[in-house]
């Protein structure tokens, strides 16, 4: 699903903050990105998604290499992703129902065949009491969940998640791991990025990227 052939980045002439990255990641699969903060974990996502151009190297996304294609080709590709990054990217002026509800409107369904889908997610991440509040009048934790539901809801082949729980209590924590799981075991590539030990902890069968010093080490 995914392929790195010793991709580097660099900003400017500066050194490069990630060298000689070379993994893949294969459908239906389940992987923590760990390391320190600053380590690279963001930008290796934006990487995976198309948003940066690596400096060097060749990156493909099912099957297809990033040199080659167009601005329509990649805004294809990115359908078939979900994208939880730490911004949340809710639109203001949308309510909670309205945000998560949204990738399903713009595929051109109407509302009466996704609105139990929608409400039924917003209650497992917590929102049901607040699906019909804007994102001013939602917490950090809030919108994190709002983003979250807003990646799931389409049920997409690849999910990537930059600290998913970061601002949520460790029970709820663990009550969206096991969302992500669930995913997981419906055929959803899921990458998450994450520096909570205890929350990888708590599943045994995912592989581990961990970056540090600029490079990828992997632990299967």
């Amino acid at each position: 699903m995914i392929t790195f052939e010793n991709v580097g980045l660099r900003y400017g002439m500066g050194n490069e903050i990630l060298k000689d990255l070379n993994f893949r990641i294969a459908p239906q699969s389940f992987q923590f990105l760990t390391g320190p903060s600053g380590a690279g974990k963001t930008t290796l996502l934006k990487l995976i998604l198309f948003s940066l151009k690596p400096t060097r190297g060749m990156i493909s996304l099912f099957g297809r290499d990033a040199a080659t294609l167009d601005k329509d080709a990649i805004t294809s590709l990115r359908r078939r992703i979900g994208v939880v990054f730490q911004d949340f990217r809710l639109l203001d002026h949308l309510t909670t129902y309205e945000n998560v509800g949204l990738p399903l409107r713009v595929q051109g369904r109407e509302e009466a065949t996704y609105r139990a889908e929608v409400v039924e997610l917003l209650g497992w991440v917590g929102l049901g009491e607040r699906m019909h509040v804007l994102p001013a009048v939602l917490s950090g934790g809030e919108k994190q969940r709002a983003a979250i539901a807003r990646a799931l809801i389409v049920r997409p082949e690849l999910l990537l998640a930059d600290e998913p729980t970061g601002n949520v209590d460790p029970t709820l924590a663990r009550r969206l791991l096991r969302l992500f799981m669930e995913l997981h075991k419906s055929g959803t590539s899921v990458v998450i990025a994450t520096h909570d030990l205890a929350l990888m902890d708590q599943f045994d069968g995912a592989r581990r990227l961990v970056l540090g010093d600029s490079r990828l080490h992997i632990y299967d």
